[in-house]
């Protein structure tokens, strides 16, 4: 006679539910019987961070572990809706409305930030305005317009959570602005700050990250900018690290990430392709064709070259970046950075379309491409640049 499973003692399903740190192994367990259903929680807190899945469209992830895609049940988004990060398996939206909100795509829990027109460089909101609905001053004073597709697709370029907003109350964002504004807000905060060097100094900033909860962006010449949402000041005040020697590689998209406890630059090379596409106004299109990597040297204040990342493993685009133990997981491959497409939103190689990102091998600077979809998907469907998304349910 077989063994009855459902008659488990609920302290021992509960004991073993605690050992699984895969979240589609945990759902698996969940769904086994009734009674283990409701013998452990529905939100796991104990799990380790999880290999990120590929969002597709707004209902579609991929997930490289099971080479599987999901189908989740998201509530609508309008028209226009722009995906402008993805943090702490949380994503920011933005539309040709002031409104910024955080989704969870697994709970489909929400958080509103503060609205786009409370950023310090931007003046008045009008949405009579069409066209021009936002008066927006530069870093050297002058004062331009902007129309709310342009505010939408450009204006933020990224942002980042401290961490889950489902842990409680207590995060902040940092997000890059105009380039060379670092902004910064806490839950429940009306509006935004600027936390930029006090020294009037301007950087370009490509990317921020945060490590432990504490914020870290890097510029286009490898400055380093330290913020601690945890500090009592307000604003926080921002630390900068300047190099000690001069920046020795420039690629065109830089990329911040911890990976192993050491602080990495990785620098993304694009090159220009002609493509034939009929009805595409443009037939210059941009492809990635290399990376490099660099290591913060902490004692020297240098950035040293890595020709290998051992056995970790990136994931960079318009994510906040992402590093694993490639051993520790199924359908990933070690020393190789995983990229998608963060820089267009028309980014068109055929009729079709067909988004630049790919797997980048270290050890043979080869380019292969990511097992998830079928060309032309994106634009025929209408959906929106992929991006990394760690699936956090807590």
């Amino acid at each position: 006679m077989g063994a009855d499973w459902a008659e488990l003692p609920k302290e021992l399903v509960e004991s073993i539910s605690k050992l699984l740190t895969i979240y589609s192994d945990y759902l698996r367990f969940r769904s086994v019987c009734r009674s283990w259903r409701s013998s452990v929680r529905k939100t796991p807190v104990h799990l380790p961070p999880q290999l990120p899945w590929l969002m597709l469209s707004h209902r579609a992830f991929f997930d490289l572990s099971l080479h599987k895609t999901h189908l989740l049940r998201n509530h609508p988004q309008p028209p226009h809706t722009r995906i402008c990060a993805s943090s702490h398996g949380w994503l920011a939206l933005l539309d040709h409305t002031p409104n910024l909100r955080l989704l969870n795509p697994l709970t489909r829990a929400t958080r509103s930030l503060p609205p786009l027109h409370t950023f310090p460089n931007v003046l008045t909101f009008n949405h009579s305005l069409v066209g021009r609905e936002y008066l927006v001053a530069n870093p050297h004073g002058a004062v331009h317009t902007l129309s709310s597709r342009h505010v939408c697709t450009s204006f933020l370029t990224k942002l980042v959570l401290s961490q889950s907003p489902s842990r409680g109350p207590h995060f902040a964002a940092l997000a890059i602005v105009a380039q060379n504004n670092l902004a910064f807000c806490r839950n429940g905060s009306d509006a935004w700050i600027f936390v930029n060097d006090e020294d009037g100094e301007l950087y370009c900033w490509e990317d921020v990250v945060d490590y432990n909860g504490v914020f870290f962006a890097v510029s286009k010449g490898g400055t380093i900018a330290v913020c601690d949402p945890a500090c009592s000041r307000s604003p926080p005040r921002v630390s900068l690290i300047q190099p000690t020697a001069p920046f020795g590689f420039v690629g065109d998209i830089n990329y911040a990430v911890f990976s192993a406890g050491d602080f990495l630059l990785v620098t993304r090379l694009l090159d220009q392709e002609f493509s034939d596409a009929a009805g595409v106004e443009s037939n210059l299109v941009y492809r990635t064709v290399s990376f490099e990597v660099f290591k913060m040297n902490w004692g020297l204040l240098t950035w040293q070259r890595l020709d290998t990342l051992g056995d970790r493993v990136l994931f960079v685009g318009g994510n906040s970046s992402l590093s694993f133990c490639a051993s520790d997981f199924e359908g990933c491959s070690a020393d190789c950075i995983y990229f998608t497409d963060d820089y267009s939103e028309l980014n068109d190689d055929d009729a079709c379309g067909k988004h630049d990102l790919g797997i980048f091998r270290l050890c043979d600077k080869s380019i292969e491409p990511l097992p998830c979809f079928p060309p032309g998907s994106f634009s025929q469907l209408g959906w929106p640049l992929p991006i990394w998304l760690s699936p956090n349910p807590c």
